[in-house]
């Protein structure tokens, strides 16, 4: 090339740019430190009110308790801030696209510098395996092959010619080529997209504001209740200081500390459930986001279809061929058209793949593609007609290869007895002359959705050609072969299950619209008047393209990554919660931009999958809505156990409010200590074994759950059935013991064993009491007993556990003079075991109900 004849920059003219421009490298976003990153997680919103408990533990004389609610703190802060970590490190990726080194023309000699070193109108040359370290022009080329789809999103490599642009992070096939630098580090097109993938937060997910709304709720409760023990205290003639202790005492035991961690321990538990259906969750709260989707943007290659391309006909001018076969196994059923000549067929495949570079090999016990996909099955055809490919390629006596050309839609390989010709129908057939039956065949592949190409021959020319269109003279068709890339089997059924569920899909791709087109219909996704965009002609305004898009069933092509963050961006400002799906660098902003990004285990690049929040590792559409399943599975499992937990402290708090009602006449059933027994020693067992519960079959019947964790139905059974029956059961078993114990309305409450004893009721019936509602608490609408007392081990076992520690907390003396309990007398424990069937019954008269309403009212 007559561009290694320029002398380019100087070493001095190099060094001046670099000191000016700044080195080629992209920028790195600023980030807190791995402290400052500690402190955020330590005081957000709900660690805020834990701290406060724990600092009114310890004025409340309760240190135990204070390093306890600490410890809780630090693990999920921990746990948080590394979460936090991984997903910053997205555009730190984003540096392993360009190279370590690059070769210049500095002066006047080829020269091997360090990529960061490049700087503007440098003269890089390239060739086939070198990724572009900067953006640049193409000076001069000699069959220039580039890869662009980790930035265009395009399936294929391209040709580029001289004036052509090059980007950043692209890969070179094959040829060579010089160009002329135009941009560097900050000013690069993949700098733009690093900046987008860090300008903007994260959004709340769905489970963080309404986790909010509960603690405001709670911590009001709390301190609303501390402040009226405090004047009920004052009212009745307690010294101040004893009163304000006893209040602190009170605010810290409705604090629902196990809510916390019972909420992470949910949430990993629907990963691990989630990571079975060949999802990774790389960011805990992702898993109920997912379920809370109502738009899933899904690009198509690999997702929608198997990406695996496949020969399924070929067609010669004597006869045609049906193939039947795997993936890219060499072997398949073949089907022979009367009249075909297995010759005709064999030279049709054998000139294919020699003008590819693709090709199938075998990998991890399977055979799998190498390079281009549409090259692999071209390679896979050839080997299922018993070619070998291999032999064929090591004595290849090419002379000349003509990329494919975009413009052109060919590409064309010069051997040393022919040349070879492979592209679209519509460019190749035209150089073979009139063939009414080829266009025919043509017109008839292509209704069926199939990717057609033309394969011809014709003699070399005498002299080395300079341009693809001086090898194409004269030449003969040899025949079309026809390819699909088909679409996943069970994405039609999981297309439907997303319409049942309410979540609108919208396919979203690089791809060119008429391919996109084709697979949306055939798997079902768009309906018969659903519109087909470019994304160039998307809307500049927002909420406008927010209206164009929120249907379901669009179908938008050619898309950039900007356009890809508008999508996401768009359908967010409409109130969507938005699931978008990528593989490569193009898709980091949006995936980032999304409220849940998912990226490709197998095809996806490392850039996508570390903006993402899951990782689908089987590249499936239908673990998508697997996912979906199980998230909205952990967000109402997050409602059981928040019920669980609400009841328990209705059947907490009455003693209190009966004992300020009383003016402190009236003896406290349940103590402060007694309470925090409750809630760190058996409740939280049974509570996150209710977050551990499977999903149940109606998720998928109707639109999303998400939306107030404290709804109607939450806060009805809390504070409007079970609660109150708890309270009730407890209080009645606390009097019915005073009772036996002599007392009776009117005269002086016993106090010593007697009160201890009484005492030991009311807390073992709160304990039975919240056994019950463990398993009543496993559906809103359903008898326990038709989802299988034992369906759920784990809360079998839980259940269990807080019964064998509320045994302990009544015969171990220290511990029951600690917690001021004593066992009850057999009034006391008839009682308590009584609100087993109590409650049960309750709660089934109150689901009998429930039951004859719609199923999406029923989580």
């Amino acid at each position: 090339m007559t561009a290694l004849a320029t002398p380019g920059l100087t070493s001095t003219e190099a060094a001046t740019r670099l000191a000016r421009d700044g080195a080629n490298v992209l920028p790195k976003a600023k980030r807190p430190s791995a402290g400052r990153r500690l402190l955020t997680e330590l005081f957000r919103f709900f660690a805020i009110m834990l701290w406060v408990a724990a600092v009114l533990a310890v004025l409340a004389r309760l240190p135990e308790l204070a390093v306890a609610i600490v410890g809780v703190i630090v693990l999920n802060g921990i746990f948080a801030a590394v979460q936090q970590a991984r997903a910053d490190r997205a555009a730190d990726r984003l540096q392993d696209m360009l190279p370590a080194s690059v070769r210049v023309r500095r002066d006047g000699r080829r020269q091997e510098v360090e990529a960061a070193e490049v700087v503007l109108d440098d003269l890089i040359l390239l060739e086939g395996g070198d990724r572009v370290p900067a953006d640049a022009v193409v000076l001069e080329e000699d069959r220039l092959l580039v890869d662009s789809s980790i930035l265009s999103g395009e399936s294929e490599a391209g040709s580029v010619h001289a004036g052509d642009p090059l980007f950043a992070g692209t890969l070179v096939v094959e040829g060579e080529a010089a160009a002329r630098v135009t941009a560097v580090g900050r000013q690069s097109r993949l700098a733009g997209i690093a900046r987008l993938t860090t300008s903007t937060a994260k959004p709340d997910t769905p489970l963080t504001r309404g986790l909010r709304s509960v603690v405001r709720l709670t911590a009001a409760i709390a301190v609303g209740v501390g402040i009226l023990f405090l004047l009920v205290s004052l009212l009745i003639g307690s010294p101040i200081q004893d009163g304000f202790i006893f209040a602190i005492g009170v605010t810290v035991a409705l604090v629902p500390e196990a809510l916390l961690p019972t909420v992470t321990l949910s949430l990993a538990w629907g990963s691990e459930q989630m990571a079975r259906r060949n999802v990774l969750v790389r960011n805990l709260e992702s898993v109920e986001t997912l379920g809370s989707t109502t738009v899933i943007c899904t690009d198509k290659t690999g997702t929608l279809t198997r990406n695996e391309m496949s020969v399924v006909r070929a067609w010669t001018p004597v006869g045609s061929l049906a193939i039947v076969g795997t993936g890219y196994e060499p072997t398949a059923d073949l089907t022979w058209g009367k009249q075909c000549s297995e010759d005709a067929v064999r030279r049709l495949a054998l000139a294919a793949v020699r003008c590819s570079t693709g090709y199938v090999a075998t990998g991890g016990g399977r055979w799998i593609a190498h390079g281009d996909p549409m090259e692999a099955a071209l390679d896979a055809f050839a080997r299922r007609l018993g070619i070998d490919t291999e032999r064929d390629r090591a004595v290849d006596t090419a002379r000349q290869r003509f990329a494919f050309d975009p413009r052109l839609r060919r590409m064309a390989v010069v051997r040393a007895d022919e040349v070879v010709v492979k592209g679209a129908p519509d460019t190749v057939l035209p150089l073979c002359g009139e063939d009414p039956e080829a266009d025919a065949v043509v017109d008839g592949l292509t209704a069926r959705g199939l990717r057609v190409l033309a394969i011809a021959a014709g003699d070399r020319p005498g002299v080395p050609p300079r341009r693809q269109e001086d090898c194409e003279q004269d030449l003969r068709l040899l025949g079309l072969v026809a390819l699909e890339d088909p679409p996943r089997a069970e994405v039609p059924e999981a297309l439907r299950a997303c319409r049942r569920a309410g979540v609108k899909v919208v396919m979203v791709t690089g791809d060119h619209p008429a391919t996109a087109k084709s697979i949306a219909d055939e798997v079902g996704l768009r309906p018969a008047d659903g519109p087909v965009l470019f994304g160039s002609d998307l809307p500049a305004d927002e909420q406008h393209l927010a209206a164009v898009l929120d249907r379901d069933g669009v179908v938008v092509a050619r898309v950039s990554p900007e356009e890809k963050l508008r999508i996401a961006r768009a359908l967010r400002t409409r109130g969507h919660v938005v699931a978008m799906t990528g593989d490569g660098v193009n898709d980091a902003p949006a995936l980032h931009e999304a409220d849940i990004g998912i990226a490709m285990g197998r095809s996806g690049t490392d850039v996508a999958r570390e903006a993402a929040d899951l990782v689908l590792l089987d590249d499936s559409f239908a673990s998508i809505v697997a996912g979906i399943e199980q998230g909205r599975a952990t967000y109402v499992n997050v409602r059981r156990f928040l019920t669980y937990h609400l009841t328990d402290n209705v059947a907490e708090l009455a003693p209190l409010v009966v004992w300020a009602l009383s003016g402190g006449q009236f003896p406290l059933a349940l103590g402060v200590l007694q309470i925090l027994a409750l809630d760190l020693g058996t409740d939280t067992f049974s509570a996150v074994a209710l977050g551990a519960e499977p999903p149940a079959k109606h998720l998928l019947s109707g639109p999303p759950v998400s939306g107030r964790l404290m709804n109607g139905t939450v806060l009805r059974r809390a504070f409007g059935i079970l609660g109150p029956l708890e309270a009730l059961l407890s209080m009645t078993a606390f009097v019915t013991s005073l009772m036996v114990f002599g007392w009776r309305p009117g005269a002086a409450f016993p106090s010593g064993d007697d009160l201890a004893a009484a005492s030991g009721a009311a807390f073992m019936t709160v304990v039975f009491a919240q056994a019950a509602n463990a398993f009543a608490c496993r559906s809103s609408t359903r008898w326990p007993g038709s989802l299988g007392w034992g369906s759920n081990r784990l809360l079998l076992w839980a259940v269990a556990v807080g019964l064998a520690f509320s045994m302990l907390s009544l015969w171990i003396p220290a511990l029951a003079g600690l917690l001021g309990q004593a066992p009850p007398p057999l009034s006391g424990w008839l009682m308590a075991l009584a609100a087993i069937p109590i409650l049960l019954a309750v709660d089934a008269l109150d689901k009998s109900v429930r039951r004859r309403r719609p199923a999406w009212h029923r989580r």
